[in-house]
């Protein structure tokens, strides 16, 4: 009786804390699938849409995808997708044709849900096809088009509304629109984190980019000053950090948006960094009100019905599991080059996918050496019979590729005879304007290295040259990231 009587608190606690955390999640689920309106959710899909259209027509005016689909003999594709390659012959204008076709009718919410999918594995497709190509608004644009699969972002301003009468009901679920506003929040706030590194704290590598444009009227003598790469780096630190808090506060939103045209727009002016800029000024609409662009153009109120009718959330716990999921991936991937130690710009290991950029310049100098152990000749080979010439300054840089080319190069020796050759690379390597330093061991056989995922690779030579050492330093060009 008296084990009894001390289990019985325990039992009320138990079941106290069990109803807690249930009546927690159910506020939790309730708030995400609160109906609310569709228009600004449905503004930012026709302005996503738009780029999208224009971006593909970019591929085409600028010849790229001849240039980084056709053209090239090798690609370098990303560790869970070794099966993706480029389509031969003319196929990938045709990709690129349905891809910008499925934007248009995104844009214009026309078969939408159809057009959502094809643009996401479209664009996804090429995106996947070689790391050399790897940027970080690539990457923003294939999550963005996953999302826009699975919201209702059709419900307003669409040529969907003609063909489907339930859309016109012209409300969605809270989460619809919430996914992708805290996306973006994190692309800026990750953006601001990556920065708090030291070489950007004493204003490096925007100083030397800002030197290289000394030159430009009126603001060249301000680039080329120490105050305004101060100004550069430590503002768009704080730029990153706190704009989307800004954003979100009605009270501080005005100066916020025209703090995001000021920054976008000079970045574009800057540097080369596509559409990415525009993208980012087109995502403000998600921090607005919900009813916003409604209001601007004075069209009626939409009912909010009080009680989440049941056909707009058919399967809630699905919804609040799939949001909840997504978005602590996107809050855990960006810190996994902790897993891996080491300056995570030199190294590379965890530097995609973590929205570090704009952080490093480097430049590097790459040889391969083989030795036939049959034989003890030794010869180099040179990576520019198979790779183009962006090819082999992101790989000169990169890990990961350099250990990737290395097993190809060894399997194309082994199927001309030369059974297990001996691979050494020599590498020099510039970060952020520093002297040059070894990054591979010079006497490591990468031909017997392992291609690890999540390993770091001991074959890399830690970063051993300070920012300020003496020595012949280099002036570093634009790093696309």
């Amino acid at each position: 009786m008296e084990t009894n009587q001390n289990n019985a608190p325990q039992t009320v606690n138990t079941v106290r804390i069990i109803a807690f955390i249930q009546s927690k999640f159910q506020a939790y689920s309730n708030a995400l699938i609160k109906p609310i309106d569709a228009s600004s959710l449905a503004t930012f899909r026709v302005l996503f849409g738009a780029l999208m259209v224009w971006e593909v027509y970019r591929y085409h005016q600028y010849d790229r995808i001849y240039r980084y689909y056709i053209e090239p003999k090798f690609f370098f594709p990303y560790e869970f997708f070794p099966f993706i390659a480029p389509l031969s012959g003319q196929g990938m204008y045709l990709v690129f044709f349905i891809m910008g076709l499925s934007a248009l009718g995104i844009a214009l919410g026309f078969f939408y849900r159809v057009s959502a999918i094809t643009f996401f594995f479209t664009y996804t497709y090429v995106f996947l096809i070689d790391k050399a190509q790897y940027n970080n608004h690539y990457y923003l644009i294939s999550l963005v088009a996953f999302l826009l699969i699975f919201v209702d972002a059709h419900r307003w301003a669409s040529l969907d509304q003609l063909i489907r009468p339930d859309l016109r009901a012209e409300i969605v679920p809270r989460w619809h629109l919430l996914i992708l506003r805290v996306q973006f929040f994190l692309v800026y706030f990750f953006g601001g984190v990556a920065k708090l590194n030291p070489d950007w704290l004493v204003a490096e590598p925007i100083r030397s980019w800002l030197q290289n444009r000394a030159d430009y009227p009126v603001a060249g003598p301000f680039f080329a000053s120490e105050m305004g790469a101060y100004f550069f780096a430590y503002g768009g630190l704080m730029f990153d950090l706190f704009i989307g808090t800004l954003l979100l506060w009605r009270r501080t939103r005005l100066l916020a948006f025209i703090g995001v045209l000021f920054f976008n727009l000079t970045n574009k002016w800057l540097f080369s960094i596509g559409i990415f800029p525009y993208a980012m000024i087109a995502a403000t609409i998600l921090f607005v009100e919900a009813d916003w662009p409604r209001r601007v153009l004075r069209r009626a109120k939409v009912a909010i019905p009080k009680v989440t009718p049941p056909n707009y959330v058919a399967y809630k716990p699905w919804a609040v599991g799939f949001f909840s999921i997504f978005i602590a991936l996107q809050i855990l991937i960006p810190f996994r080059h902790w897993l891996y130690g080491g300056n995570v710009s030199w190294t590379e290991e965890g530097h995609r996918f973590a929205w570090h950029m704009k952080l490093r310049g480097k430049s590097a100098d790459i040889r391969f050496f083989v030795t036939d152990p049959e034989t003890e000749m030794t010869w180099e080979f040179d990576p520019r019979q198979n790779l183009t010439s962006r090819q082999l300054d992101k790989m000169a840089t990169r890990p990961d590729m350099i250990i990737y080319y290395v097993h190809r190069l060894k399997e194309i020796l082994e199927d001309n005879d030369i059974q297990d050759p001996i691979i050494y690379v020599e590498s020099w390597a510039s970060l952020n304007g520093r002297p040059y330093q070894q990054m591979v061991y010079p006497d490591y056989n990468l031909a017997a290295a392992p291609e690890t995922i999540l390993a770091p690779y001991d074959w890399v030579i830690p970063l051993r040259v300070g920012l300020f050492d003496e020595g012949d330093f280099l002036t570093i060009e634009d790093s696309e990231d």
